[in-house]
């Protein structure tokens, strides 16, 4: 009988390509993570990965029995879940990574819901960026991510994973309510000149914004450059900058920030993510609802005006 610990060694393998980052992601040693592969070569009786500079390769027996192995992975996680449906109530821990602006707007009234509904279910939340976010979801070290899809910006399609929709966030332009920068836009290239606080160019949300000022005829010229959305409310609200910024972010400094729709009125969407097997255990079909329940009433926030088109 294969043992299914070495199993999951060998998927994470499979994943990351070095003994290191297995151990890293499963808290083992390298050589621990070393030896029990070597058990499991010996269970199968065939040679499962092959040394390739600092990394190893995988072998076709190896790869064919890591399909089998995430098949047997996800009907377990399955089982589990079925066995916490049966139950009176909902239990145990729920580990949850979310990027930044979500746990702000939304994480919290959700938590509030579920502590009302379901005392016995413990959320830990970490915060984590969607990338890294998606493979530590996969080598079960979460149990629901919290991600989002920028336009023209499409989520990678991944396999053995449920992603599940929970609102279309508009997309604005922020300026400042009151300073120089206050009435200045009727088309975006007014505002050629104004600082601006953008996300780094490496980024989805930094790498969408910079497309659409140069669709509108300029490169903008960035005054603060950081990843943090409430640092960029902040910013505009101050008059410091202006910004792109969600609504559901921007809705927490409307007594200092106009919020000007955008040309094509683009969204961001917010979703969850977990892994197949994990879709149906009802922590995660509760943690889900109260985000979404979250989610509904506070999406619908106004704008100001419109920017003409051209």
């Amino acid at each position: 009988m294969l043992n299914v610990m070495r199993l999951r060694m060998l998927c994470e393998l499979h994943r990351r390509g070095t003994l290191a980052e297995v151990a890293q992601a499963l808290s083992y040693t390298p050589s621990a993570v070393s030896q029990q592969l070597s058990l499991l070569e010996r269970e199968t009786g065939v040679t499962l990965f092959e040394r390739v500079g600092r990394g190893v390769r995988l072998t076709d027996d190896a790869v064919g029995l890591v399909a089998h192995a995430e098949a047997v992975l996800a009907r377990l996680e399955q089982a589990e879940s079925e066995l916490a449906a049966a139950q009176p109530q909902i239990r145990g821990t729920l580990r949850v990574a979310s990027f930044q602006s979500v746990v702000v707007e939304l994480a919290p009234p959700a938590l509030t819901l579920l502590a009302e509904r379901h005392p016995q279910l413990r959320v830990e939340i970490s915060h984590r960026e969607v990338g890294p976010a998606y493979s530590a979801l996969l080598s079960h070290q979460f149990d629901v991510i919290l991600g989002e899809e920028y336009p023209g910006l499409p989520d990678e399609i991944r396999v053995g994973v449920d992603r599940a929709d929970l609102v279309r966030d508009r997309l604005c332009l922020a300026v400042p309510a009151t300073g120089p920068w206050a009435s200045a836009p009727n088309v975006l290239a007014d505002l050629r000149a104004a600082p601006w606080a953008l996300d780094p160019a490496d980024s989805p949300t930094g790498a969408w914004g910079r497309a659409v000022c140069r669709t509108a005829g300029f490169e903008p010229p960035i005054a603060f450059e950081n990843s943090d959305p409430l640092l960029q409310a902040h910013l505009v609200s101050s008059g410091h900058a202006v910004a792109f910024i969600p609504a559901l972010i921007a809705g927490r400094h409307q007594g200092g920030v106009q919020l000007i729709g955008l040309p094509g009125d683009p969204h961001r969407t917010l979703h969850t993510a977990v892994r197949d097997g994990r879709a149906a255990h009802p922590a995660v079909r509760a943690f889900r609802a109260a985000l979404a329940e979250v989610a509904s009433e506070r999406a619908a926030i106004p704008v100001a005006r419109w920017l003409d088109d051209a």
